[in-house]
């Protein structure tokens, strides 16, 4: 059996409609016990602001939660000689947090100035998604189908055999990423004196996030004759 092989690509932008903020706490405390004790009371903190905003305490969704040993190096004598040692000096949590919503700049100028002045400090880091993200893949797939198809037609005319039944279509099914970051960099809630201002308890927000470019492949076999 004679085959042919056509890798089809899809392509397609997308207009972000959902505005993500990240958001990282940290914090190092003596004991372990007090280390989570802490780490929860801020988490605990940013959903109670939230809540202003009409989220459900649970639309706060952990990313990434770690608890790691902190230690100190010193230096100590010994029979007249100095020693390195290293002592244990407290627990380190780390708690990556984001909430999303759609995308409005007044709602997101609100949000980040009440995150600016309540009592923990967190990193901040804005971004842009799709909602419908299944949607959206299933559009990119269908033009790389449609893609394969033209290709193969071309080919198949060119060396004068006729295109017959699909033996296989081969998809990766890997993650394909909805996300634009107009701003790569964490923010410290310290630099909100970025933004144009406050008015009415909010900061000014001027964002207009670009269309998101996502492609992917399909590899089509026909059997030709």
């Amino acid at each position: 059996m004679r085959i042919i092989r056509v890798t089809g690509k899809g392509q397609i932008k997308v207009r972000p409609d959902m505005t993500v903020i990240t958001m990282d706490l940290e914090g190092m405390y003596p004991n372990y016990d007090e280390t989570l004790r802490h780490s929860s009371e801020d988490t605990e903190v940013l959903k109670t602001v939230l809540e202003q905003f009409g989220f459900e305490r649970t639309d706060l969704k952990t990313l990434n939660f770690d608890v790691d040993t902190e230690y100190e190096s010193y230096e100590e004598r010994h029979m007249g000689r100095k020693e390195y040692k290293r002592r244990l000096v407290g627990y380190k949590f780390t708690h990556r947090l984001k909430v999303e919503f759609p995308s409005d700049n007044d709602c997101l100028g609100k949000i980040l100035y009440a995150l600016a002045n309540c009592s923990v400090r967190p990193e901040l880091r804005i971004s842009y998604t799709v909602k419908d993200q299944e949607a959206a893949k299933n559009e990119m797939l269908a033009k790389a189908i449609a893609d394969a198809k033209g290709k193969a037609a071309v080919l198949a005319n060119a060396a004068g055999v006729a295109l017959q039944d699909i033996q296989s279509i081969d998809y990766s099914w890997g993650e394909i990423s909805f996300e634009y970051r107009p701003m790569n960099r964490y923010l410290e809630c310290a630099d909100a004196c970025m933004f144009d201002g406050a008015s009415s308890k909010g900061y000014a927000m001027d964002i207009e996030p670009d269309d998101i470019d996502v492609s992917d492949t399909v590899t089509v076999i026909w059997e030709i004759e």
